[in-house]
């Protein structure tokens, strides 16, 4: 019983950070149709700066509101000069964003060096409860907590808030949206920066929960992010973080129960679905 809580929670909490990079990646392409294959290095550069200014202050919060402005400022940069003149092109949307990536990547090695850095987890959220025989990691119940807020948030926002309907017009027909007088190059910039800002903070969420940090972590959880994002459904939102807790869960349980399939359970797991459900567990037809 407590093997099982304890892979489950673990789980969970792997799936949340998968969530907070994948979510991004749903609102930008579901949104504006703009396939971003550098989400995964706004995901290392918080991880990066907000540990970086946690060591410094030694405040967690404020590294993470440092984590989460780095990711606005990066996805402003990266949707105005990067992604504004491919927008319609996948093609080209993925060549220049795939480019973008390896500049993020080796520009952490020049600014903090090649070697991986320690990420210390905060005192106050350092330990766990034990309740009987079960032991509750605090870090990983933070870390969840977090993604759902942040799920419950973005649905607000795009659901009852004045924006989200604009956001949601505006991808609908945003001539019509334009002709209101309505700048929609500023709403879709707003949804970039929402998008990257999340990514950054799971990218900090992640330093403490592994421990290390490393410059090719971008890369490797960007590859999670689009399994996600393709089990889930193409810009479905809440499909992305149901299937980022299948994919937190069956690579938690797969890694102790059959750790030789733990790194391919993820891709076997995506091919599953495409050939039952091409168009993913949430996603529409067409």
């Amino acid at each position: 019983m407590e093997l099982l809580f304890n892979l489950t929670l673990n789980g969970l909490a792997t799936g949340m950070l998968i969530f907070l990079l994948a979510a991004g990646l749903t609102l930008i392409f579901g949104l504006m149709d703009v396939l971003n294959f550098a989400h995964g290095g706004l995901f290392a550069w918080g991880a990066y700066s907000g540990i970086w200014i946690y060591s410094t202050t030694g405040s967690f919060l404020i590294g993470i509101i440092g984590a989460i402005l780095t990711g606005f400022i990066l996805g402003i940069i990266t949707e105005k000069w990067i992604i504004q003149p491919v927008y319609g092109n996948h093609v080209q949307q993925i060549l220049i964003t795939l480019g973008l990536m390896l500049v993020l990547s080796e520009m952490l090695k020049v600014i903090w060096g090649p070697n991986q850095l320690t990420a210390n987890t905060p005192e106050y959220l350092s330990g766990s409860w034990e309740i009987g025989n079960i032991i509750i990691i605090k870090y990983r119940v933070f870390i969840i907590v977090v993604g759902l807020l942040v799920f419950a948030g973005v649905q607000f926002l795009l659901k009852k808030t004045k924006i989200g309907l604009v956001v949601r017009a505006g991808v609908m027909n945003k001539e019509m949206v334009q002709a209101l007088g309505i700048n929609i190059k500023k709403v879709f910039m707003f949804v970039f920066m929402i998008g990257s800002g999340m990514a950054a903070l799971g990218g900090v969420l992640f330093g403490p929960y592994s421990g290390v940090i490393h410059a090719g972590m971008g890369m490797e959880f960007a590859i999670l992010a689009f399994i996600v994002v393709v089990i889930g459904g193409m810009g479905n939102f809440k499909g992305s973080v149901m299937a980022a807790i299948l994919v937190g869960l069956s690579g938690s349980f797969m890694a102790y129960y059959v750790p030789e399939l733990s790194l391919a359970v993820n891709m076997l797991l995506m091919a599953v679905v495409l050939i039952v459900k091409p168009q993913g567990l949430f996603g529409g037809k067409g």
